[in-house]
């Protein structure tokens, strides 16, 4: 029996998760480990080189959250006390007289005394300036506590962190101007087959116009990659082994098309006479053909050609390999459980990931789920996940992966 459960049908088909697995392997037994330090501003989407440690507490001291009154709970006895002095955020308060209460503002440092700040509104003020308190006073009450957020020595982010706005806006409250990350992978995109055409030339007789390279070299500058974009390659063996010749210098070759089993499969047989070829095949609807090898020592990662396929395997697939070679430790991107607003009658023997969207909280589908139509992930704003020989009715639970867990 095969892993679907019935004799001969996916014997020569990999799995999906097993193909990761392969893959976050090889990614982790090439990582890259040159880094550089750049100014706060510039790490958005860049992985984090190093732990990131606490050097202070923050807050530095104990700060008011509120806008009110601090005192000493053990001075209040129910008779109004004098506002002894007035404390603004970023500055330095006195210690608090005894028998008094300080008039201060959110974000103010707590002065010396006190041990409870109660908000505005629950004071009144009185003709002479002094000010009475409505409700019960709590030691504590509205004080953020010294190192309430971190301490000195603490770990605040761990190496292999992916940077975004919150992780700058952290480092940048720990004082942080510079920061070590790893270097861009270095990713050639090649497109292989004589019917390719760029956009913006005229198409002749069965020609198409290339989406797959922009799609990709969009995606990979998304991702942090540094982009080489390597054109089309045409179908012929000798040329396809001279171009990937040329890209040495890259951490991966990324191409589409080409790497089916029909006679223009020019990029698995260079990888086959001239390098290793891993894995290929998979368990997977669309995106069977992914091949994975090395041409002369360089990683080679070749995605089918249809842009549907293109798409599934990038994300499911390419991306967390990426992401793994620069040290990212969590690549798997959100899935959640969601009712199926469509049903799925025909049992396949792959793992199918449909392009759909949430509607009232179920999942459909687009009409049209061939490999061809990239309009369909456009119409889609996350994947559904079909599992090997399931039949769906609507209501039945299925996997949703939002489109935006895997774009960036």
């Amino acid at each position: 029996m095969n892993p679907a459960g019935k004799p001969g049908k996916t014997s020569t088909l990999m799995a999906v998760e097993v193909a990761l697995a392969r893959l976050l392997e090889m990614a982790e037994a090439t990582p890259i480990v040159e880094r550089e330090r750049l100014p706060l501003a510039q790490v958005e989407g860049r992985v984090l080189a190093d732990d990131l440690i606490s050097t202070l507490d923050l807050p530095p001291w104990p700060n008011s959250a509120m806008d009110g009154y601090a005192l000493r709970t053990a001075d209040w006895t129910g008779e109004p006390l004098v506002v002894s002095q007035k404390i603004f955020a970023g500055s330095a308060p006195d210690p608090l007289k005894p028998g008094t209460c300080a008039r201060i503002f959110t974000g103010a440092p707590v002065p010396a005394g006190a041990d409870c700040v109660e908000m505005q509104e629950n004071a009144e003020v009185q003709a002479d300036g002094r000010v009475r308190f409505t409700e019960t006073l709590t030691p504590g009450n509205n004080i953020r506590t010294q190192g309430q957020e971190t301490t000195v020595g603490e770990l605040i982010l761990p190496a292999g962190t992916r940077l975004g706005p919150i992780e700058q806006g952290l480092a940048a409250s720990l004082g942080c101007a510079e920061l070590d990350v790893i270097r861009k992978v270095r990713v050639a995109v090649l497109s292989t087959g004589d019917e390719l055409v760029e956009p913006g030339q005229t198409l002749g007789p069965g020609q198409i116009y290339n989406s797959n390279r922009v799609l990709l070299c969009s995606w990979l500058q998304r991702l942090g990659c540094e982009v080489i974009d390597a054109g089309i390659l045409a179908d012929n063996l000798e040329t396809t082994r001279a171009r990937l010749g040329e890209l040495k210098d890259v951490d991966l070759i990324l191409s589409t098309g080409g790497v089916s089993v029909g006679e223009a499969d020019f990029l698995g047989i260079a990888l086959r006479e001239e390098g290793e070829l891993t894995l290929w095949k998979l368990a997977i609807k669309p995106g069977k053909p992914l091949t994975f090898g090395h041409f002369r020592g360089v990683p080679v990662i070749g995605l089918p050609g249809n842009p549907a396929s293109t798409l599934v395997t990038f994300a499911l697939l390419a991306r967390p390999y990426l992401l793994r070679r620069q040290g990212v430790k969590e690549v798997a991107p959100l899935k959640f459980q969601v009712p199926a607003g469509f049903a799925w009658r025909k049992a396949g023997n792959r793992r199918e990931y449909l392009r759909g969207r949430l509607e009232n909280g179920r999942a459909i589908i687009y009409k049209n789920q061939s490999s061809g139509v990239l309009r369909s992930a456009a119409w889609a704003d996350g994947l559904v996940e079909v599992l090997e020989d399931r039949t769906l009715i609507e209501g039945d639970s299925v996997s949703f992966i939002p489109l935006s867990e895997v774009l960036g």
